[in-house]
């Protein structure tokens, strides 16, 4: 018995020492950085594919935004002045095509819809394009990957990492009173 207490007194007194944390079994170095590269690289892939779809087109004049897309306006409206704020609610219509021109949403299947700018979720390319545009404007926007649905695609057509082309056309914009009073 009391080599039991002996023990016993030995076990609380030395067992109950600071927890020790745990370690990886495997350090991953450089993962990041490997991931970092492999994203530059594909998006210079993309703006060179970008790069020889705006040398072939003859027809279009393409601007780029600060945003990182190319785009031509289609139909522009000289008479407005307005582009979309955050919290406008805009009416509009897009299409998706792959860069070699397979259609992959048309118009139609995506249909007239309603954003409110900055507060509900689209690809980001397409969120900050829509801020370029006017009323009754269309353009045709260039995104690479990382601007379109990215490494996940949009589970459905799109695969990973693939650029896409979109014809945006803003049918219309309801200003909202905070970006009316911004103005005055």
């Amino acid at each position: 018995m009391k080599q039991f207490s002996l023990f016993l007194t030995a076990l609380l007194l030395f067992g109950c020492g600071s927890p020790e944390p745990r370690r990886p079994v495997q350090t991953k170095s450089g993962h990041i950085n490997s991931s970092i590269e492999r994203s530059k690289k594909l998006l210079a892939l993309e703006e060179s594919m970008i790069n020889e779809i705006i040398k072939k087109d003859s027809l279009h004049e393409y601007n780029h935004s600060n945003t990182g897309t190319w785009y031509y306006y289609e139909q522009k409206n000289d008479q407005a002045d307005y582009t979309p704020q955050p919290d406008d609610l805009v009416t509009m219509t897009y299409n998706v095509i792959g860069f070699n021109n397979d259609t992959i949403y048309t118009q139609e299947e995506i249909g007239v819809f309603n954003y409110k700018v900055d507060k509900q979720e689209l690809f980001p390319g397409l969120r900050n394009s829509i801020k370029l545009l006017k009323e009754n404007e269309t353009a045709t926007f260039l995104f690479p990957s990382s601007l379109a649905y990215g490494y996940h695609g949009d589970e459905r057509e799109i695969g990973v990492n693939v650029p896409i082309k979109a014809t945006v056309t803003l049918l219309k914009i309801q200003k909202q009173q905070d970006s009316i009073q911004k103005l005055n």
